[in-house]
């Protein structure tokens, strides 16, 4: 009966409706997509001092971008995704968890290159105080003295529980990257901490080097690719300008 139909010719037009179809409509239809579409609803919440959105349908906290902090939010969530939005922009996404009463954090890098002094210390300083805030357990290291520290614990014995250590630790700060030579220690050290932390904590690294000069810097080809791509590859990338911000501090006193 529906194919009789459709083929009935309109009252005022010489064609039917799968006549008009076929030379009309046809054209614009586009394949279906190869996700299946979710339905989505939506939330409103504001963003705490610690950096995440409460979720109250699973009781969770989901974190987003410091700079919204105190920002009023829009949470649109599906069966398995949980995307945070502020002024029409997606500022976080997660998949969603069911589990009630935990935090949920992106594991991502950050990168922080700039000339001596302009604040990449502070900055850093800043994100691991805030981090702690949180209850993350953090650590922050000058990268040349960490490499000092596990060869010493190699010694003694100590270098498997110090990397366990390392690697545990929700967010690892290694300030002023490659100002020393890399020996064959330090750069399978830094290839072991990296690997194992890779998708699964967040690793922030600080230089007054520019990251194009830092294969040059791990030295040993194999090791320094290896290292860049789990390192480099998936890591907020933020560039400091300025003036020393120890300029005139003598002036001043």
């Amino acid at each position: 009966m529906l194919e009789t139909y459709i083929d009935l010719l309109f009252q005022r037009k010489e064609s039917s409706r799968r006549e008009l179809f076929q030379s009309v409509e046809r054209q614009y239809l586009k394949p279906l997509p190869d996700t299946p579409y979710h339905l989505k609803d939506y939330r409103r919440a504001k963003v705490w001092k610690m950096g995440y959105v409460y979720f109250s349908p699973d009781k969770n906290d989901y974190s987003v971008p410091y700079r919204y902090i105190g920002k009023q939010t829009q949470i649109h969530y599906s069966k398995s995704m949980v995307e945070v939005n502020f002024n029409n922009v997606r500022i976080a996404i997660h998949e969603r968890v069911f589990s009630k009463g935990i935090y949920i954090t992106k594991k991502e890098n950050i990168i922080i290159t700039d000339p001596s002094g302009v604040g990449k210390s502070y900055l850093s300083q800043a994100m691991g105080h805030q981090a702690c805030l949180a209850e993350l357990k953090v650590i922050y290291t000058n990268t040349a003295r960490l490499f000092t520290r596990l060869k010493l614990a190699k010694v003694v014995g100590t270098y498997l529980k110090e990397i366990y250590k390392l690697n545990k630790t929700d967010l690892l700060i290694l300030d002023d990257f490659g100002l020393q030579a890399f020996d064959n220690f330090a750069r399978e050290t830094l290839l072991d901490i990296i690997d194992e932390r890779f998708n699964k904590c967040s690793t922030k690294v600080s230089s007054q080097l520019p990251v194009s000069t830092w294969y040059d810097i791990i030295g040993e080809g194999t090791i320094a690719d290896a290292i860049l791509d789990r390192l480099v590859n998936s890591s907020h990338r933020i560039d400091l300008t300025g003036q020393s911000m120890r300029k005139g501090i003598l002036k001043n006193e």
